[in-house]
């Protein structure tokens, strides 16, 4: 059993699992994409989506095991709504494709959880030529946002029902390079570590929710955006080191949480009426949580915006000579 329990203002805790965090919730009609939900916190947070009601978009790498895992979410609850398209958030050009086949399915977009990510591999490059921590935790997701808001927004305005944007991010945000975001250092390999590079990568989840909710917040949009951290968890995101398959799996892991109580931030913020018109905050077991400074930096967070954007467009440019 998860050893803390203070529950704070919500009156859930780190104990508490994602079906207590919305036990009497009802969903239906809701449509939401996950990206990374064949395994751990994301596979508990599609199965908890899809037990409330909501149409869940599985949006994955390997569709057979996409498929499969579908399969075994509709014998468990028959009613599931759950759709398996593909998508690796590493690639800008399978997001395009993602993006492009979200839309021409014509189908409304209530609830995007950024949930896919990798912890601490060895230094290489995507396909696009980015730190590969960076482009799977936050870029592929930053451009696939960008590329779903119109859905989104027009969403929120015909049903009149707010949106909400959930991105996983980590403590260990609060863990990256002295410096926050290496903005002329990103695929600098001699310099390169790991666990920093994940910290970095974790601060840029952090500061794409903040950044799009202001700009929300400026426009009148009907839609909240968070981040959070959703504890520490026994998962196989700590798969690339042995030395963290060491540390996680035998010397904290009384102090880990399950996936059950993993995916219950993520649950909470996706679905409860509590977290209505809330926006731009850093969640953690269920409750507001203090973020890293560079978060509470508007010139920081708009900064990094720009460089995101700039980035993608590079990119792009580029993969199209």
């Amino acid at each position: 059993m998860w050893i803390f329990s203070w529950k704070g203002a919500t009156g859930f805790s780190a104990s508490s699992t994602a079906e207590e965090v919305t036990r009497g919730i009802e969903a239906y009609g809701l449509t939401a994409i996950i990206t990374g939900p064949t395994s751990g916190i994301g596979l508990e947070t599609a199965r908890i989506l899809a037990l409330r009601g909501v149409h869940v978009v599985m949006a994955v790498r390997n569709t057979t095991a996409g498929h499969k895992i579908k399969q075994d979410l509709i014998k468990e609850i028959p009613k599931a709504k759950i759709d398996v398209m593909e998508l690796n958030v590493a690639s800008l050009k399978s997001v395009n494709k993602f993006v492009t086949e979200f839309k021409a399915s014509g189908l409304p977009l209530n609830i995007l959880i950024a949930n896919a990510g990798m912890m601490a591999p060895p230094f290489s490059l995507s396909e696009d030529n980015i730190e590969l921590q960076l482009a799977t935790n936050h870029i592929g997701h930053f451009h696939m946002t960008n590329g779903l808001l119109e859905t989104m927004k027009n969403t929120a305005q015909k049903s009149g029902i707010q949106g909400r944007i959930v991105i996983l991010s980590s403590e260990l945000h609060k863990m990256s390079y002295k410096e926050g975001i290496r903005f002329d250092k990103i695929n600098d390999e001699k310099s390169y570590n790991a666990l920093l590079a994940y910290g970095q990568s974790k601060l840029a989840n952090a500061l794409h929710a903040k950044e799009l909710s202001r700009q929300f917040k400026e426009e009148g949009v009907n839609i909240t955006v968070n981040s959070l951290h959703p504890g520490v968890i026994a998962t196989n995101l700590a798969r690339h080191t042995a030395w963290m398959r060491v540390v996680f799996g035998y010397i904290v892991r009384l102090f880990l949480k399950n996936v059950e109580q993993g995916a219950s931030t993520t649950c909470y913020l996706a679905l409860h009426p509590g977290a209505k018109g809330i926006s731009g905050e850093y969640w953690a077991d269920n409750n507001i949580s203090s973020a890293s400074g560079f978060v509470n930096d508007p010139e920081f967070v708009k900064k990094f915006w720009d460089f995101s954007v700039d980035l993608v467009d590079r990119s792009l440019a580029s993969s199209s000579l």
